[in-house]
């Protein structure tokens, strides 16, 4: 039996690792079903799911370098959600056009502005200190 992308197998739980298990196939083959693999819900420790010896029914997701991924829960039937209101759609009003590109002369004053803004404000922390030794010296 050749084996290709969709072929379901039945198979056996060889042995069980944190992150998935491997599964003995038909001609001495060996596949692995990763954890996000097992079931349609989230999957914490995959010993709750699965155990060694186990017969299960695997489907081939990929087949890549010579391994081959399996997958348990594109099997089952997904879970129906249950039945909530659909949220409406944002009430989007028109937006507003992005402001035009700003002009070389408009950066560099605003440039301009903020270092002469950045500099008083030193300028009046050196001053404050040095009014403060001058008045501790007189004393």
């Amino acid at each position: 039996m050749e084996l290709t992308v969709g072929t379901v197998l039945e198979g056996k739980v060889k042995s069980i690792t944190n992150f998935g298990a491997f599964i003995s196939l038909p001609e001495n083959k060996s596949g692995l079903v990763h954890i996000s693999e097992v079931a349609n819900t989230y999957v914490s420790d995959i010993r709750q799911h699965l155990t060694e010896g186990q017969d299960v029914k695997v489907v081939v997701i990929s087949m890549e370098a010579g391994k081959i991924n399996l997958s348990m829960k594109r099997l089952e039937a997904k879970p129906q959600r249950e039945n909530r209101p659909a949220r409406p759609a944002p009430q989007r009003s028109n937006p507003t056009p992005p402001p035009a590109p700003k002009t070389a002369d408009q950066l560099f004053e605003e440039r301009l502005k903020q270092f002469m803004s950045e500099s008083d404000s030193k300028l009046s922390s050196v001053r404050q200190y040095a009014d403060h030794r001058t008045k501790s010296r007189r004393r």
